[in-house]
């Protein structure tokens, strides 16, 4: 945890990046962030403010001669008709050279009037280029300090996020205790009536954990590099860890499980506590967004020199434009108040991190109203 302190993003008065609150002005700091890190970003209008226009028009030649008294309109007009006809003809002739042949003008006037139409061109662009190089410079220094800025409220939000994470997890505990207590009748005896609203508890106190437990990982990933601790891993025992917990949610759910592993299936390098969770993780996605009377099915298979696992289901699935949006942390989908489907939004991110931690890509397919399919591969353990 770094000592260093930075600006209170409403008051500017220097606070701890631990702080959750301002002791000067009593903002909460993670808000005040967020509100000013999107206060940074210009606006449109500013934007279009910095747009070059063509400022300076130099004048054309026929209409150059005229204001300088070389030539009348009179000439003019002939001329442009006499150039007319030629181009008719198929000759390619300039003005310039439609007026000496003319006789309405000579060539040290012609050269006079090019020279200084030039000069007036060159000018022009100087000046253009000199705003454009001020502005410029104006934007490159607002996009410093805006990235500055952002770099000072960046450890504030990631700091709320451990703090409010840790402060649900103390209470809950605390729930989850007596919750069992109750349900192992420790307290005294249960009607059955009892018994079923404690389940329900339990259930939801579950389910609140792992909320807050992906709270807890997202906001150590962005305090820190996820490292790993890269061992032998035998899959069949992780297989073997989390299919019985696999199969009873798809039997509360009405689902069909199928789970495709060979004996033979090689040990690949990896975290395997991580990558238990990630696979975990991914397998609840795939109960929770499956109706009933849906498939679920992990597997885990040789190909090319290292080991595919994959998570499949026949659930909601995911429109095609959408597919990027699903690693966004703090994103859903659907992200109504009134949505069907809870969650944090992290669980994909938190997974995304930690295959390519591995050094690993997720693959996703999907077909609304057909399911998805995710899938990533990982090396086979070598003694080597």
């Amino acid at each position: 945890m770094t000592s260093k302190t930075i600006a209170c993003p409403q008051c500017r008065a220097s606070v701890s990046p631990t702080a959750s609150t301002c002791p000067q002005c009593g903002v909460q700091l993670a808000l005040a962030a967020v509100l000013a890190g999107q206060s940074i970003t210009p606006s449109r209008t500013e934007l279009e403010k910095t747009r070059i226009s063509p400022e300076v028009l130099v004048p054309r030649l026929g209409d150059y001669l005229i204001e300088k008294g070389f030539l009348t309109l009179a000439d003019l007009e002939k001329a442009l008709i006499y150039q007319k006809e030629k181009q008719a003809g198929g000759e390619t002739i300039l003005i310039g050279q439609v007026l000496q042949e003319l006789g309405f003008i000579s060539r040290e006037e012609l050269d006079q009037a090019v020279t200084e139409q030039i000069v007036k061109l060159q000018t022009a662009l100087q000046k253009t280029n000199q705003d454009l190089e001020s502005r410029v410079k104006e934007r490159t220094a607002e996009l410093e300090y805006a990235m500055s800025r952002l770099a000072e409220l960046d450890p504030l939000k990631a700091n709320f996020l451990a703090n409010i994470s840790h402060e649900l997890r103390t209470p809950l505990t605390h729930l989850r205790g007596y919750i069992q207590l109750l349900a192992d009748e420790q307290l005294g005896p249960l009607t059955p009536s009892q018994s079923n609203a404690l389940e329900v508890m339990q259930k939801s106190e579950s389910k609140l954990g792992n909320l807050i437990d992906d709270l807890i990982q997202f906001s150590i990933l962005e305090r820190s590099n996820l490292s790993l601790q890269l061992h032998k891993v035998d899959l069949l025992a992780i297989f073997k860890e989390i299919i019985p917990a696999i199969k009873a949610k798809c039997r509360e759910n009405d689902l069909h499980c199928k789970v495709g592993i060979h004996r033979e299936t090689p040990p690949v390098r990896a975290d395997a506590e991580k990558l238990t969770w990630a696979l975990q993780h991914l397998i609840d996605n795939a109960v929770k967004f499956t109706p009933d009377g849906g498939e679920v099915s992990i597997s885990a298979r040789v190909q090319d020199g290292e080991v595919r696992l994959s998570v499949r289901d026949t659930g909601i699935g995911i429109p095609k434009h959408r597919l990027e949006e699903i690693f966004e942390p703090f994103h859903q989908l659907d992200s109504s108040a009134t949505r069907r489907y809870g969650g944090t939004g992290l669980g994909l991110a938190l997974v995304q991190n930690i295959v390519e931690a591995h050094g690993s890509e997720i693959k996703v397919k999907s077909k609304e109203g057909e399911g998805t399919y995710f899938a990533f591969s990982l090396p086979i353990f070598s003694e080597e």
